[in-house]
């Protein structure tokens, strides 16, 4: 679910002391897009938003979530928005998040 190599990389590009706040701005950012899904049925905004989601994710190592986001942005890319799963979506980040706090630290210090 973590591509936890990537996750290393990037708090040594950012630092250790600057990566709880890009931890923190991430988790925001895509739970405000996640919650804006669910709250409404916008089929216009879905492929942004999926790219967005598929960046987001990539760039702290959701690997899993990236990749569900990918085929999302495409199927809507493609008028097939009636296909993209919110919820496996939801539950992918939610399980990610989750192994990502229990673990970042220990991962991190290794």
């Amino acid at each position: 679910m973590i591509d936890w190599s990537h996750v290393q990389q990037l708090c040594l590009e950012v630092g250790a002391e600057d990566f709880d706040e890009v931890v923190e701005l991430f988790f925001e950012e895509v739970e405000d897009t996640l919650s804006r899904l669910e709250e409404r049925n916008d089929t216009a905004s879905l492929a942004a938003d999926m790219h967005f989601l598929k960046g987001s994710a990539l760039s702290l190592g959701f690997s899993e979530m990236s990749q569900l986001c990918h085929a999302a942005e495409k199927s809507a890319e493609n008028g097939a928005s009636d296909g993209v799963n919110i919820g496996a979506i939801l539950q992918v980040y939610s399980a990610s998040k989750q192994e990502f706090l229990a673990d970042y630290r220990v991962k991190l210090a290794a």
